[in-house]
């Protein structure tokens, strides 16, 4: 009896060992001792294209038009007839200058005009039959003139005790209380306006960058840029949405900074864009053909030069030394180092090693970065996704 009770636990513990022995438990399926998965990787498929080649220069925002008001007569300012900030429109108001002596200027001359008015009148006939002398009559014609113009002044210097806004645009603060004395023997600034839709914005190039465009283009390297659109980078580094025009390209080089003025005009229909700011123009220089492009964020630099990590055919990654040649809106230009078909790893780099096996998979720029952000690439500058060839190093690994 005992034998056979010693026989049957001998079977259950045998059971049970089996029953351990599922299937997939092992280190080979992904268990508790098994090799990690290789980490993904985002890529592009290096690919040619035309590219425009930009340059993001420096500038400084300010209204298109500006116009100051000015007191053009003497008096006390007895009301200001607006509100600081807001939108004026052309010939609005804005002070009212105590008008009690050109009110006075003005009658006393529409009398002096009516009297050598009557003065001139009586003796144009009386000239006729000789009654009065040429020079009496070419005096009274000369008082006549003098109250004509002195009349005019009169009206001239009423209209001035209101002075008016000269251009439409966003009128600034008030310069000048009520009660202040303006016009005293110099003409008081009173407040200022500025048009902002459109905004100005002028930035300067360098000369030598300018001449090594022109070498280029003259070599048949390049080809002149087809467009004058320029874009607006704000001081957080966001794109503005809407695109400029440059308008002016100065004709002489500043002789102290050895740079060259330009001008661009950017709509700013919520006047969102204010004089003064500090801002990036992104410039068109030439076109490109058959261009490589990748994310600058692709790109290291170290002490032995600019370089990329690709993955090969089995997954691995390796550096490859790069060398660019300019900027594509927010992409570099590689003129040597890569050929279409590699695939440059643009996320992930903190997670792998040259020579560790990676999955790579298709970059998605909007994961990454919004439109207008560091980072994103432009619109323009897409790169064709990953082929699904490049998921044959992980099914070679299965």
């Amino acid at each position: 009896m005992k034998k056979a009770r010693a026989l049957l636990l001998l079977a259950l513990l045998a059971a049970c060992g089996e029953g351990d022995k599922k299937p997939g438990a092992g280190p080979a399926a992904g268990g508790p001792g098994a090799a990690p998965p290789p980490p993904e990787v985002d890529v592009v498929v290096v690919a040619t294209g035309a590219a425009t080649l930009t340059q993001d220069l420096p500038g400084r925002l300010m209204a298109v038009r500006s116009a100051q008001i000015r007191a053009r007569v003497e008096g006390v300012v007895e009301k200001r007839m607006f509100a600081e900030g807001s939108d004026i429109a052309a010939g609005t108001p804005l002070f009212r200058i105590d008008a009690r002596t050109y009110q006075a200027n003005l009658s006393a001359a529409e009398a002096d005009l009516a009297s050598t008015a009557a003065s001139f009148n009586r003796l144009k006939p009386l000239l006729e039959i000789k009654a009065v002398s040429q020079q009496e009559y070419d005096q009274a014609a000369a008082r006549h003139k003098q109250a004509e113009a002195a009349l005019a002044r009169a009206r001239l210097d009423l209209e001035n005790a209101l002075p008016p806004a000269p251009i439409s645009g966003r009128i600034g603060r008030a310069l000048v209380t009520e009660g202040a004395l303006v016009g005293k023997g110099e003409a008081t600034h009173l407040a200022t306006i500025e048009q902002l839709d459109p905004i100005r914005v002028e930035f300067s190039q360098s000369y030598s960058d300018m001449l090594r465009l022109q070498q280029a283009v003259k070599a048949g390297k390049q080809k002149a840029a087809k467009t004058a659109q320029v874009r607006l980078l704000l001081e957080d580094g966001t794109l503005y949405p809407e695109p400029g025009t440059l308008r002016f390209a100065d004709l002489a080089v500043d002789p102290s900074t050895g740079s060259v003025l330009l001008r661009a005009e950017f709509p700013n229909p919520r006047r969102e864009l204010l004089p003064g700011t500090f801002a990036r123009v992104r410039f068109p220089q030439a076109e490109v053909e058959a261009a490589i492009r990748i994310p600058q964020r692709a790109v290291t630099v170290s002490p032995l030069g600019q370089a990329v990590m690709v993955v090969d055919t089995d997954g691995k990654v390796n550096p490859r030394p790069v060398k660019t040649g300019g900027m594509a809106d927010q992409d570099f230009i590689i003129e040597s180092g890569l050929k279409p078909g590699d695939q440059v790893i643009i996320n992930g780099l903190q997670k792998t090693r040259p020579g560790a096996t990676v999955k790579p998979v298709p970059w998605d720029p909007a994961k990454t970065a919004g439109p207008g952000m560091p980072g994103a690439p432009a619109p323009a500058a897409a790169v064709p996704p990953a082929p699904t060839s490049t998921a044959k190093p992980a099914e070679a690994k299965k």
